[in-house]
C-alpha cells in the first residue's frame, strides 16, 4: 500500500477529491493495473490488486443476497462489488469490496452514468482485510478515535452497517458494526462471528451467511 506524498499531490491538476469524483484521479497516479486508488482521511492511498482468496467472502455474501432476492420478490436489497463511494461531507472517496443498496438506486445511478454512489444511498458496506492495509479497515486503537481511516469515515458518513471480514490469521473473525455516530466518528454497537460460524444479518436484511469455507491470509 502506498500513500502519495505532498509533492506528488501538489502536481495534480485539481484536488484529489475533485479528480476522484470525476473519475479522473486514476489517470494522474502511477499505479499497477487493478490497483484501488482511494482518498482516506484526505490522503491518496493506492492499494495493490487483491488476491484470489480475498474475494471468497464476497462471493458467499453475494450469493446470500441473491438467494434472498430469488426467494422473496419483495426483498429490496442488491449488492455491487468494488463500487466507488463518495462520503458525503468528508471529501473522502472509498472503494469497498461490496456495497449493499437497493436495485432502484443502482439502476438509477447506472442510467445517469454516475461514476460512484453517495454514502447516503448505501445501507451496508463490506470490507475484507488484506495484510498490507488491515489497520485502515479496523477500528482505531484510541478511544475516541483520533486516526482517520475507513472505519471512522463510514461512521462519520453515517453508513448504517459496516461488515468487516478480518482475514488476519490470529483474528479470523467477521464483525458487524452499526449505530454510527457522526460526531465521534465511531460505531456504537458491534456483533461478531469467528470464521466457521454463521453470520446473521439483522433487519432490514434478515439473512444468514455461511463462513465455513472462508480462509485467512497466509501467516
Amino acid at each position: 500500500m502506498k500513500t502519495l506524498s505532498s509533492e506528488e499531490v501538489s502536481r495534480l491538476p485539481d484536488t484529489p477529491y475533485n479528480l476522484w469524483v470525476r473519475g479522473e484521479l486514476d489517470d494522474h497516479v502511477d499505479a499497477p493495473e487493478g490497483s484501488r486508488i482511494e482518498i482516506i482521511g484526505g490522503k491518496v492511498v493506492v492499494s495493490p490488486p487483491p488476491g484470489l482468496s480475498h474475494g471468497g467472502p464476497i462471493r458467499f455474501i453475494t450469493r446470500a443476497f441473491e438467494r434472498a432476492g430469488d426467494a422473496d420478490s419483495g426483498f429490496p436489497w442488491a449488492v455491487q462489488q468494488v463500487a466507488g463511494v463518495r462520503l458525503v461531507g468528508l471529501d473522502d472517496g472509498y472503494i469497498p469490496d461490496l456495497v449493499v443498496t437497493t436495485e432502484e438506486i443502482l439502476l438509477a445511478s447506472e442510467k445517469a452514468r454516475l461514476p460512484e454512489l453517495a454514502s447516503d444511498e448505501i445501507e451496508m458496506v463490506v470490507e475484507v482485510t488484506s495484510r498490507w492495509g488491515a489497520d485502515g479497515d479496523r477500528p482505531p486503537r484510541q478511544t475516541p478515535p483520533r486516526v482517520k481511516n475507513k472505519w471512522t469515515g463510514y461512521a462519520k458518513a453515517e453508513v448504517p452497517y459496516y461488515l468487516l471480514i478480518d482475514r488476519a490469521p490470529k483474528i479470523a473473525r467477521s464483525t458487524l458494526y452499526c449505530i454510527p455516530d457522526r460526531a465521534t466518528g465511531a460505531y456504537l454497537h458491534q456483533e461478531s462471528w469467528a470464521f466457521g460460524e454463521t453470520i446473521h444479518l439483522p433487519d432490514p436484511f434478515d439473512l444468514e451467511i455461511d463462513t465455513s469455507h472462508w480462509m485467512t491470509w497466509e501467516s
